[in-house]
């Protein structure tokens, strides 16, 4: 995070005491307001950066949740493949050895293959013997249902998802009807920009230059800009907080190996998967010859 002393002008000569008389020297008049300027152009500062930080945070965010529903789309029928041939595999050891722990340990792997019994009847597809769908948990979440397309959206839809959050971010607002209209905004540009939907971020785009505009920042105290800068601390200690949870998460970790283009990483999982399968199959037709 920019650091707000960077911005600030270099220290002024200390103002003239009062003369003689006990009157203020002229020029004295003068040194709170650009006391304040100073601190109006370091809280500038701060909160455009405390924004760009959050965009980061967010954009990482949208990549760590679109991996995990592609990992989850493209691969779980995979990993259910190698799942059942685990499973048979195992059955076929347990009925040519006839030994007890092979026995044991071919139940343990079709106990996890098999589904619960009754889960998705009884809760009408809601929900499977793996928990929450990922639709249905995006339902509940006020989250889009539609599955992305990609981990990462395209280079446009990021420039225009920056752009509109750095003109419309609830941190500018002064009031609390003007944050309460940027928050629900915001809640619609990060679901357009979940799906890497260029249009819909286009439209919103124009929305907003058509909307109120923003409002202009009136002089404030110095006490109310060093709360401020405090408010904006914390808010960055919340934020880096978020952003260390997702980095170390097990989908954070695994986009880590692929900074640039995670969709690629998609692909080598998805072929490494394929070539398990491939060996797992092999070995169950010598098990069955």
């Amino acid at each position: 995070m920019t650091n707000p002393d960077a911005t600030q002008t270099e220290p002024t000569e200390p103002p003239p005491g009062p003369d003689a008389s006990g009157r203020d020297e002229p020029g004295r008049e003068e040194t709170e307001p650009v006391a304040t300027e100073r601190l109006e152009r370091a809280v500038l500062a701060a909160e455009q950066a405390l924004i760009e930080f959050e965009i980061a945070v967010e954009t990482f965010r949208v990549e760590v949740e679109n991996f995990s529903r592609l990992h989850h789309q493209r691969l779980g029928p995979m990993y259910s493949r190698l799942d059942e041939l685990d499973a048979l595999i195992a059955e076929a050891v347990a009925a040519r050895t006839g030994k007890p722990e092979d026995v044991r340990r071919a139940g343990e792997l079709r106990g996890l293959v098999q589904p619960m019994p009754g889960v998705e009847e009884l809760f009408q597809g809601w929900i499977d013997s793996d928990g929450i769908p990922q639709e249905a948990d995006a339902m509940l979440n006020e989250k889009p249902v539609r599955p992305p397309s990609r981990v990462r959206p395209g280079e446009e839809a990021r420039r225009i998802y920056r752009e509109l959050v750095r003109k419309a971010h609830p941190d500018l607002a002064r009031e609390d009807d003007e944050r309460r209209r940027r928050d629900d905004f915001l809640v619609r540009v990060n679901a357009a920009y979940t799906l890497g939907d260029e249009q819909a971020l286009r439209k919103l785009a124009g929305e907003w230059e058509e909307g109120p505009s923003p409002q202009e920042r009136g002089p404030d105290r110095s006490e109310e800009l060093y709360a401020r800068l405090e408010w904006l601390a914390r808010r960055k200690e919340l934020l880096a907080a978020v952003a260390a949870e997702l980095e170390s998460s097990a989908i954070g970790q695994m986009l880590k190996m692929a900074p640039e283009d995670p969709d690629t990483l998609l692909d080598e999982i998805a072929e490494q998967l394929l070539a398990q399968v491939s060996e797992r199959e092999a070995t169950l037709q010598e098990l069955s010859a």
